[in-house]
């Protein structure tokens, strides 16, 4: 099985590197100074998607993305995810950026996959 080789891995840590200070930045222009509300929660999580899409375009990478957000109150549960991709290892790839403020945690994920052209 290939699914793990170190240098594709060291090369999407690179990447996701290369713009995970942007996506953080997208979620505090979102979220800020905010307590957790659960009106806003549907409104900020499509905030920061298409932000954060929108910042990810602008690369000009041949990628196609897909970006997921939630948002949860901070109350003592646990949160655990999981995802699994069957993808070119060479040239696919995924980040992850979590945020958290004393009423909540945010986490995003993006999953780039290349066009082949």
């Amino acid at each position: 099985r290939e699914h793990f080789k170190p240098l594709h891995f060291k090369v999407w840590y690179i990447y996701c590197n290369f713009f995970f200070s942007p996506l953080l930045q997208c979620i505090e222009s979102v979220l800020g100074k905010a307590d957790y509300n659960h009106n806003k929660v549907n409104q900020w999580t499509a905030a920061i998607v298409e932000q954060s899409l929108t910042h990810l375009v602008k690369l000009g990478k041949t990628y196609k993305y897909i970006v997921t957000c939630a948002v949860m109150q901070r109350s003592g549960a646990g949160l655990h995810t999981a995802s699994s991709c069957f993808w070119d290892t060479t040239t696919d790839g995924t980040c992850t950026v979590r945020w958290e403020n004393r009423t909540m945690n945010c986490i995003v994920n993006v999953f780039a996959v290349a066009i082949i052209l």
